[in-house]
């Protein structure tokens, strides 16, 4: 069974004996937008699955969820920024929080053994020159999730599209144990902004 078939076979089992919570019509259906006001940006690791979300008391309608390879931002409107400038503007988002996480499946990676990779399996050459140095500068966060962590959470506070009052938030999350850290706290840079304003006007 391929699988594709797979996952169709487990969606016709899943609508066959679909849970209460997801048909009852004497409540009100989940919302679009999310209850707690809240965007979570993280890495697309397999092991988040099912895990991170619980583990933050998120559940469905709870939060936007926005997931890349290494919750990176690379550029001042790339997909992640453009998600999180409909999620603020558009659909109630007044928080959001990066969370990385230790232990990456592409920390030992390198730019080099990728590129030999997508070479053999066929890409041109000409294709990776085109991004062979946001490449190398990409693959390099793997190596360092919490400063990655950092600098995406500056990243996306100093983007001149995110308002200033919105708090950004970092956090490192540990995919064998569930445990969360705080790295930056996204109030903090609220606070000092306020004030600035505050003075200023």
């Amino acid at each position: 069974m391929s699988r594709l078939d797979q996952i169709l076979a487990a969606n016709r089992e899943f609508m066959r004996r679909l849970p209460d919570e997801f048909v009852r019509t004497d409540c009100a259906p989940v919302a679009k937008r999310p209850s707690r006001g809240l965007a979570v940006f993280t890495c697309m690791d397999t092991r988040l699955v099912d895990f991170l979300e619980p583990a933050m008391g998120i559940r469905r309608g709870d939060a936007k969820i926005i997931k890349n390879a290494g919750n990176s931002v690379t550029g001042p409107f790339e997909a992640t920024i453009r998600s999180l400038i409909v999620a603020i503007f558009e659909l109630g988002v007044e928080e959001v929080m990066v969370i990385g996480h230790k232990d990456c499946g592409l920390a030992h990676t390198t730019a080099d053994d990728l590129k030999k990779k997508m070479l053999a399996r066929g890409i041109s050459p000409d294709a990776l020159h085109m991004v062979e140095h946001e490449l190398e500068s990409w693959v390099d966060r793997f190596h360092h999730p919490c400063e990655n962590v950092q600098e995406v959470v500056l990243r996306i506070r100093t983007n001149p599209l995110i308002p200033k009052d919105v708090p950004i938030h970092g956090l490192m999350f540990d995919p064998h144990t569930g445990e969360i850290e705080i790295l930056v706290n996204g109030y903090d840079a609220v606070a000092r902004y306020k004030e600035t304003s505050v003075t200023s006007g």
